[in-house]
């Protein structure tokens, strides 16, 4: 059993599967917690379970604070005995951890006076950010000088670095440590000290390009000048040591060789292979999207090997209607997929056989009324406090900020930003339509630092080597947000524009001006939003209320 570091009044300990008696011992302390995404064990911080994590009996309370750090608590606190004493307080993590004498409601109401208090349940200690004037105030609150070896000898308050208040249980390193890859001319090591990776885990694997380097237990970054950057903006300078001195001549980004994709299935051609070529032909010419054309393919070959002996100019209007039946009937296939089956058949007899006839008084489906999932204001700000990456979070930002559909964030190039006046400039949106859109403050000066450290060159948001931004990347990145953040887990990208809707509708913000900003060709399409606010509900009493029951 390894003890990792002490962290927000808690032990981590790192056991290995086979060591099935320590396994065993940590389930039955008391406070015992499981974190699966560190792969650690943690009990609660106290003389007891530190010393039972060490393999000692007992551990004198000098051996962990110094002794002018000693308790005073009255008798009846549960620091008063002598294994407890000189736990009232300590620093770790950039807090002072203090504990409140049992039933001390006149400390217990100090300490809620201090900006920045917060309580920790799991271990039953209140902590405070760890600057001057809050280590006077728990002085006054208790007469005890919180511990503070650091400032002992530097006569002045870490900044950067969390003080050692248990020399015996935290290991030395104190610094991220950069040398060049042994391996790999192209990428630098980086070794990061068990006792910052609570701090610091998050803002390593946001660097581009970064991997996991198990046999020498270090990251490996790319040795490129926007990893420089990054490191020179997430990084205090005193906490990075450097074995070298960084080269000038490196690139901006690494350049990996172009993949070749194969394609994701083999498509089975029609007999009359030719008429789905023709199809396309004449939906390049209409100019319609990428997307559209794909799909309107596939949808037609399907149609046309259903009745793969006939000549599609053969296929009579019964037809036709025979094998939307057997979409709805035996495949039960959704309305908008059947419409899209519609619009590809209707395509094809009109634009290309002009046998009009056929397709003249095709039975539509009847589109069910469903509306649209919408987050609260404080889903949204929960699921943009879960991004840790800046990249990551501007783009989220972007979207709700300016009810951006996912194809228009990625699509977004830097002349687009117009932050002077306020405004988002989104070129060729759904139905080829230009049209602008807001630009929020607070989002312009989160891109201001990401554009400064990642210095796009084309598109806003780029890729690690460049190029443009994904979609797949962007709803892989919505996902993992929206569980980390425990919000309505059926929510999707496009969540976040019928949020942007909905929430300028509860504010007041006319109708008209609401579909100028999402680029609706009809007000039709936005009223939607009229049956999701819930502005004036408040207002409204059900008749029930006025019945004399």
């Amino acid at each position: 059993m390894n003890t990792e570091i002490i962290e927000n009044g808690k032990i981590f300990l790192q056991i290995n599967a086979w060591e099935k008696d320590c396994i065993t011992a940590i389930k039955k302390r008391i406070g015992k917690y499981w974190h699966p995404d560190r792969r650690l064990w943690s009990v609660p911080d106290t003389p007891e379970n530190r010393a039972w994590a060490q393999g000692a009996a007992t551990v004198p309370a000098e051996a962990v604070i110094p002794q002018e750090s000693a308790s005073t608590s009255p008798a009846n606190s549960p620091c008063s005995n002598a294994s407890d004493e000189g736990l009232s307080c300590y620093l770790a993590g950039g807090r002072i951890y203090y504990k409140v004498s049992k039933g001390n409601t006149d400390q217990r109401a100090a300490i809620k006076t201090i900006t920045g208090c917060k309580w920790h349940s799991d271990c039953k200690w209140w902590s405070v950010p760890d600057t001057n004037d809050n280590r006077t105030a728990i002085r006054n609150i208790h007469q005890t000088k919180p511990v503070d070896t650091y400032a002992q000898q530097h006569n002045s308050v870490p900044t950067s670095l969390p003080t050692n208040p248990h020399p015996g249980i935290l290991r030395p390193e104190s610094a991220v440590g950069i040398s060049p890859c042994p391996e790999n001319k192209d990428f630098l090591s980086l070794h990061l000290p068990p006792e910052l990776v609570p701090l610091h885990l998050a803002t390593v694997k946001n660097i581009h390009g970064r991997r996991w380097n198990p046999e020498q237990k270090a990251w490996e970054i790319p040795y490129t000048k926007l990893s420089l950057r990054f490191l020179e903006k997430y990084f205090e300078p005193k906490l990075l040591q450097w074995s070298f001195t960084p080269s000038e001549n490196i690139p901006e980004r690494l350049t990996e060789p172009e993949k070749i994709y194969s394609k994701p299935g083999n498509v089975i051609p029609a007999q009359y292979e030719a008429a789905v070529t023709a199809l396309e032909q004449v939906l390049l010419l209409k100019r319609y999207s990428w997307r559209t054309i794909k799909s309107y393919k596939n949808c037609f070959r399907q149609f046309i090997r259903h009745y793969d002996d006939l000549m599609p100019s053969q296929i009579t209007r019964r037809q036709i209607n025979d094998y939307l039946a057997i979409l709805v009937k035996e495949r039960n296939v959704s309305v908008s997929h059947q419409g899209q089956v519609m619009s590809a058949i209707k395509m094809f007899y009109a634009s290309v056989l002009e046998q009009e006839d056929k397709i003249s008084g095709l039975f539509q489906p009847k589109k069910p009324q469903k509306l649209p999932k919408v987050l609260t204001e404080e889903e949204v700000s929960a699921l943009l406090r879960a991004v840790d990456n800046p990249k990551h979070r501007c783009l989220l930002m972007l979207i709700y900020s300016g009810g951006l559909r996912l194809g228009e964030a990625i699509n977004l190039r830097l002349p687009d930003l117009q932050p002077e006046k306020n405004r988002l400039f989104v070129r060729a949106g759904k139905g080829n339509k230009d049209r602008c859109t807001i630009l929020s403050e607070k989002a312009w000066q989160h891109l201001k630092t990401y554009i400064e450290v990642y210095k796009p060159v084309d598109w806003v948001f780029e890729g690690a080597n460049g190029g443009q931004y994904s979609e797949r990347s962007v709803q892989e990145l919505f996902t993992k947000a929206k569980f980390r953040s425990m919000i309505n887990p059926e929510a999707t990208v496009h969540t976040l524009r019928h949020s942007f809707a909905t929430h300028l509708l509860e504010k007041g913000v006319d109708l008209r001006y609401i579909q100028e900003l999402l680029g609706h060709a009809s007000t039709k399409t936005t009223e939607i939003y009229t049956h999701i606010t819930k502005k004036g509900w408040n207002k409204i009493q059900s008749p029930l209320d006025s019945l004399n029951i």
